[in-house]
């Protein structure tokens, strides 16, 4: 279980780490710019927040378990970027938008918690 949990979460954190760190250093016009058009209805407050809720979720998933210390951590970080994500599917649907890149983020936050759960019980 803890190889198939380090293929998972490793790959989620990965993909988190760069869509975070972007959130959290561009500023809002650029993110705008780039195709991401809900950033509209957010003030650059939030979308710095959610980009540092982002990062921080990456790196939730694997210190823990790559310390050793507290290794249940990391899949109630996998759990937080679910919900992050499923936040993430609500906006897009509302706005019209391409949901699928997100529910698939959010369906492998839950496979990494699963996984995480497994592996440290």
């Amino acid at each position: 279980m803890l190889v198939a949990y380090w293929i998972v979460a490793g790959l989620l954190a990965l993909t988190m780490l760069a869509a975070g760190g972007m959130k959290a250093t561009k500023p809002k016009a650029a993110i705008v710019e780039g195709g991401m058009g809900w950033a509209e209805d957010f003030s650059p407050g939030m979308i710095k927040f959610i980009g540092i809720a982002e990062v921080l979720g990456a790196i939730g998933l694997v210190l823990p378990v790559l310390t050793g210390i507290a290794p249940i951590l990391a899949p109630i970080a996998a759990v937080a970027l679910a919900v992050v994500m499923v936040g993430a599917v609500i906006v897009h649907v509302r706005r019209k938008e391409p949901s699928a890149p997100a529910l698939v983020l959010a369906a492998v936050s839950v496979a990494a918690a699963v996984l995480g759960f497994l592996a440290v019980a």
